[in-house]
């Protein structure tokens, strides 16, 4: 009997309180792109010509592939595919290719912490702060607009590469400048997909390109007279800018802390 009643009491647990690990959300439906938002801005300098018959339906579309469902862009201009939807304390993971289409250069980013209107970052993107996805700079950091960070870096030929045990820096556009090279050169040949993972957590920020971190910044905010307020959520948005890039998916879910090992 008492066998039995430690049997039942093992069930109930394993009935009753399940794995605390939470499902992805896909962002991607694998259908449409109905849940985003578009926004075309400036052209491509000196690529001008591309941006008059660019419309958000030809530069965002979904394409299949191998019987697979991809988010295409084309990047013949500067454009946002924006979430709807505000997001904090999350891990999200992107998985992404280069197409063969190159207009100017492979240049994209994952943008997160957006807010504001379109057009205020540059011309056409709402302010945030940038995990680049440029061929060859994947995984750097670069913060648009009045958006801040504090990071660790060590200074490499006169601008600066982040490293744990660096020395902490504070950057900005009124600080060491807007932009942090990666880490380390995480990045698969061209035409193999990319898996970017991003995780954030209160005023943290760590980016992860095919399982490497490539960065961590700390103390994430925006700069208003003078005084730096924190920022911690925000929408996400995907650049078109100057080359074609696939999107497999992009999903995200919610988290309490970044896991430690990532922080050591």
């Amino acid at each position: 009997m008492k066998k039995l009643s430690f049997l039942f009491i093992t069930l109930s647990v394993v009935l009753f309180f399940p794995s605390c690990e939470k499902p992805w959300q896909p962002l991607f439906n694998g259908e449409n792109l109905d849940n985003w938002d578009k926004h075309l801005g400036t052209p491509l300098s000196g690529y001008e010509d591309l941006a008059l018959t660019a419309t958000t339906e030809n530069v965002f579309t979904v394409v299949e592939e191998n019987g697979e469902k991809l988010i295409r862009i084309s990047g013949v201009v500067n454009g946002s595919l924006a979430t709807r939807d505000t997001f904090a304390n999350y891990h999200l993971q992107l998985v992404f290719k280069w197409g063969d289409e190159i207009h100017s250069r492979q240049n994209s980013g994952l943008l997160y912490h957006s807010f504001g209107d379109f057009g205020v970052a540059i011309g056409t993107w709402m302010t945030n702060i940038e995990c680049q996805l440029m061929h060859e700079r994947l995984g750097d950091t670069y913060l648009m607009e009045n958006t801040y960070c504090e990071t660790a870096v060590k200074e490499v030929e006169g601008s600066f590469m982040f490293a744990k045990d660096g020395e902490v820096k504070k950057f900005g556009r009124d600080f060491n400048g807007p932009g942090i090279k990666k880490g380390v050169d995480a990045e698969n040949p061209l035409g193999e997909w990319n898996t970017v993972d991003l995780f954030c957590v209160g005023q943290t920020a760590v980016h992860v390109v095919n399982g490497q971190i490539t960065m961590i910044n700390k103390n994430t905010g925006k700069v208003e007279n003078g005084e730096v307020i924190p920022l911690t959520s925000g929408k996400i948005q995907l650049q078109s800018e100057g080359a074609e890039l696939f999107v497999k998916s992009i999903q995200i879910k919610p988290i309490k802390e970044i896991p430690a090992e990532l922080m050591k």
